[in-house]
């Protein structure tokens, strides 16, 4: 059973939820598209594209007509080569890496072990200590000499060396300018790791919660550093100012922004390689100029895109998945290779075992998730069994067989397991890949929800999800394949 003090927080979240839910529907709202992703009561985090805690982060603006925005989380690693993956160092090199480290030279001599790039264990991720020094003046800068911290900051990089052609840089403005890390994507001979993406869509009963709060924030720097990807957490609009479908087209907008930003991506890198000098990072297109993401044009890899969708966020994780098997080569270069749905919101009208034992469970009682979903379905659409509430109603398109593989995980006191698991049980059928993780003496939400984020079982389940996922976005020879 869970503890004392989670069942004292249930009540109280409850409380504020009802209150919450009811003074919306009493709410008198405007036609208008624009939409928000954020309440006012949420705690939110600004945006850091420093690495602070082995990850940067940055908001982006990607639709003019409505609010949606992205939350872009970049790992530390993608400026450095992975564990046994690929070293552009040479052989001899490697050679008197490994002479140096095992006869213990010391720093003057190339001592691997004092080297800034260097391993640690505990954190299973590299550190690199100075590299920050590139932001500005720093206490280092400050004692040591130009050539050396110059040495220094040269040698943290991808294989150990980084110099002028490499194409990673930190910005270093005037007083007041950009200071975050930029990559260099008009380098002719930029080295730069590629890493999966993960589109995740946050919880919150397509009522509250936002991409950029304090627990989302905290969960997806935990799966970026854990599967090595860059994550993009999508700000969707949220109901009852914009109902359905707008949440689940803005889920499907962020997948066709990130192709076009591969595609951008490609055209600027053949005009630059054409004209021989700097080219600006407008391309025109059908729809006037877009720029190029930086981070996403120099590190991330769209053809390795796995879905990840927290509570109703994995019923919009789900829509988009569908939808991206229905375009296929359309979305060209991007390929969804997989989904993970954690405590999807699932529904219908006839109850299964779960929805009728633990209809009153934890945080998210059955009466107050109708509730949401009569705010977020219009008054004329309104279903138990609407198309995105209940994946099981007969007819729904694409076929299951070509749907991709599906990591399902639910908590068993979750009143909406069972459909969760019914719905994973209907993949296996069809040979799609489709395994459930059940968590003891958990509730919905048990490892995104702000309380409970920092507990074992939380910190357990991600781990779970990241050996899952890196059967699909690990490249052999390059990165450790499971």
């Amino acid at each position: 059973m869970p503890s004392v003090t989670v069942k004292l927080y249930s009540v109280f979240f409850k409380f504020l939820l009802k209150h919450r839910l009811q003074n919306r529907t009493q709410t008198q709202l405007d036609d208008n598209q624009f939409g928000i992703t954020s309440r006012p009561e949420e705690s939110v985090v600004a945006a850091n594209p420093s690495f602070t805690e082995g990850v940067a982060t940055k908001d982006i603006h990607i639709d003019t007509l409505t609010s949606l925005s992205v939350r872009i989380f970049l790992p530390e690693t993608s400026l450095s080569v992975p564990h046994g993956g690929f070293d552009p160092l040479s052989k001899s090199q490697q050679s008197r890496s490994r002479v140096n480290k095992t006869s213990g030279s010391s720093p003057e001599n190339g001592s691997l072990s004092s080297s800034p790039l260097s391993v640690n264990p505990k954190l299973d991720h590299v550190e690199h200590p100075l590299r920050r020094n590139s932001y500005g003046p720093s206490e280092i800068s400050k004692t040591s000499s130009a050539h050396h911290v110059n040495e220094e900051i040269r040698r943290s990089s991808i294989g150990g060396r980084i110099d002028s052609e490499v194409g990673l840089h930190m910005k270093q403005d005037s007083v007041g300018g950009y200071r975050g890390y930029s990559p260099l994507l008009d380098s002719k001979n930029r080295i730069c790791r590629k890493l999966p993406v993960i589109l995740q869509f946050h919880g919150g009963g397509f009522v509250s919660g936002s991409n950029d709060s304090v627990a989302n924030d905290y969960f997806c720097r935990r799966i970026a550093k854990l599967c090595d990807v860059i994550v993009i957490a999508v700000g969707y609009r949220l109901a009852p100012e914009n109902r359905y479908p707008a949440a689940f087209e803005d889920g499907l907008k962020v997948l066709n922004w990130l192709g076009k930003q591969a595609n951008l991506a490609e055209c600027s890198k053949s005009l630059t390689t054409r004209s021989g000098s700097d080219v600006h990072r407008h391309i025109v297109d059908t729809f006037g100029a877009s720029m190029v993401e930086p981070w996403l044009a120099a590190h991330g890899d769209p053809s390795r895109c796995v879905l990840l969708g927290v509570s109703c966020g994995a019923n919009i994780a789900d829509y988009v998945a569908r939808k991206a098997v229905e375009s296929g080569k359309l979305l060209d270069p991007v390929k969804v290779v997989a989904q993970v749905l954690m405590y999807p919101f699932f529904i219908g009208s006839v109850p299964t075992h779960s929805e009728i034992k633990l209809a009153n469970s934890y945080f998210y009682d059955k009466a107050m998730c109708i509730l949401a979903w009569k705010l977020f379905l219009s008054e004329e659409d309104f279903s138990l069994d609407h198309p995105a509430a209940n994946p099981l109603i007969p007819g729904r398109e694409p076929p299951l067989r070509f749907m991709p593989p599906t990591l399902t995980v639910v908590a068993e006191h979750d009143w909406m397991r069972d459909r969760a698991i019914a719905y994973s049980e209907e993949l296996r059928k069809v040979n799609v890949d489709a395994p459930v993780l059940e968590y003891k003496d958990a509730v919905h939400e048990f490892a995104t929800l702000d309380m409970l984020l920092k507990t074992p079982q939380a910190q357990a389940c991600a781990e779970d999800i990241a050996i899952w996922v890196k059967k699909y976005i690990s490249l052999r020879g390059h990165e450790f394949s499971y």
